[in-house]
């Protein structure tokens, strides 16, 4: 740990990493509030796979005996995801009283910051107005429009930004509008499980994406949460020696027989981790599939993990440690296990560490508005 040591004589990594520390470790689950959605977006997994067949019980002492197992478990994280989880804003509530968490949600019923006002809120949109209407709204509610407006100047509020491969060219647009409401961006990565095809199939690669992502960062580092380093690791599928796919994945859900194989093999997964059902009992293979192919998966949540539970791979050099350095932390402040106010000042040193890729060369950012204070 020799170069760990020399790498954190500096003192702008020094701090994000003592800021990691002092947040402590997460134990982690996802978890269906419900099975129901006001919306069918096209290529959504929990509907392609039919997760919404196991029902969410009525009795509301099941979920509180959820609450407290994982408590008793010493679960500290929990990541809420489908159907919509703002059909159920009570055990939402709940949630939010007991864990660190994130939420997602289609944006069309907005949460309150009455009782709810440091979570995380990860709003999604799929494209400009017409592509993510014609995805997410069949053409005709412009759920963008919505969103922008029940979410406008709210800081707890995200855009999870999920762009298709042949979409890039709408990427700063949808940014432009994004920062212009007041929010900070994280991008996903569509994935053509729905067999669309065209603009939407994720086979022809996301290079271009992966350079349009790199624009908008230099354009506006201090509202950008993913880093041109992550970008990276999802465009391409690739760790170090490691390829993207099951072997590696580490959020697969440890109690679920199906997984003992992979649990086995090696290479490091969350140990904590389940990926509950919306009947509050039963987990998933992992939190996005049950028999969809991994080669399909370019979640942005699986590859923040993939990369944190890899620091040993990042240790060759200053600039490596600091890809992983920089990617626990913004996971961290994206979820505000650090303090928020404080991190979001350090996002364009961030950007301006890790760089960007231009033609095989680390190009690094700098701003003029925005310089950080060792």
């Amino acid at each position: 740990m020799n170069s760990l040591k020399s790498y954190l004589q500096d003192s702008f990594l020094n701090r994000l990493y003592k800021e990691i520390r002092k947040a402590g470790s997460m134990k982690s689950i996802s978890l269906d509030l419900t099975d129901e959605c006001n919306i069918r977006c096209a290529g959504c997994y929990y509907f392609s796979e039919e997760m919404d067949s196991v029902k969410t019980p009525t009795d509301e002492s099941e979920f509180d005996a959820l609450i407290q197992n994982e408590l008793e478990r010493g679960i500290n994280f929990v990541t809420i995801v489908g159907g919509e989880p703002t059909l159920r804003l009570d055990r939402l509530k709940k949630i939010y009283d007991n864990f660190k968490m994130n939420v997602s949600t289609n944006g069309i019923i907005k949460i309150p910051k009455n009782g709810f006002e440091n979570m995380p809120i990860g709003v999604s949109v799929w494209g400009n107005h017409e592509t993510d209407s014609n995805l997410r709204g069949n053409g005709k509610l412009d759920l963008f429009s919505i969103a922008l407006g029940n979410y406008k100047n709210d800081s707890r509020a995200f855009w999870y930004y999920t762009i298709s491969a042949g979409n890039a060219h709408e990427i700063e647009q949808v940014v432009d509008q994004c920062v212009a409401n007041g929010n900070r961006v994280l991008f996903n990565f569509y994935s053509d499980i729905s067999h669309l095809g065209s603009a939407m199939d994720h086979r022809q690669g996301f290079d271009k994406v992966q350079e349009e992502i790199n624009k908008v960062i230099a354009r506006y580092p201090e509202y950008i949460y993913l880093s041109s380093y992550l970008t990276k690791v999802i465009s391409t599928g690739e760790l170090y020696d490691q390829n993207w796919g099951y072997d590696v994945c580490t959020t697969v859900s440890t109690d679920n027989p199906v997984n003992a194989e992979r649990i086995k093999n090696g290479n490091p997964f969350s140990p904590y981790f389940r990926a509950y059902n919306a009947d509050f009992k039963t987990t998933r293979r992992c939190c996005v599939g049950i028999e969809r192919s991994c080669d399909s998966c370019f979640d942005v949540w699986n590859h923040f993990s993939w990369v944190m539970v890899n620091m040993k791979k990042h240790l060759g050099s200053k600039q490596e440690f600091t890809n992983w350095l920089t990617t626990m932390y913004l996971f961290y402040l994206i979820n505000r296990l650090v303090d928020y106010n404080t991190g979001i000042q350090y996002l364009p040193e961030i950007h301006n560490r890790v760089g960007v890729e231009k033609k095989n060369k680390i190009v690094k950012i700098r701003d003029q508005n925005y310089i950080y204070n060792l």
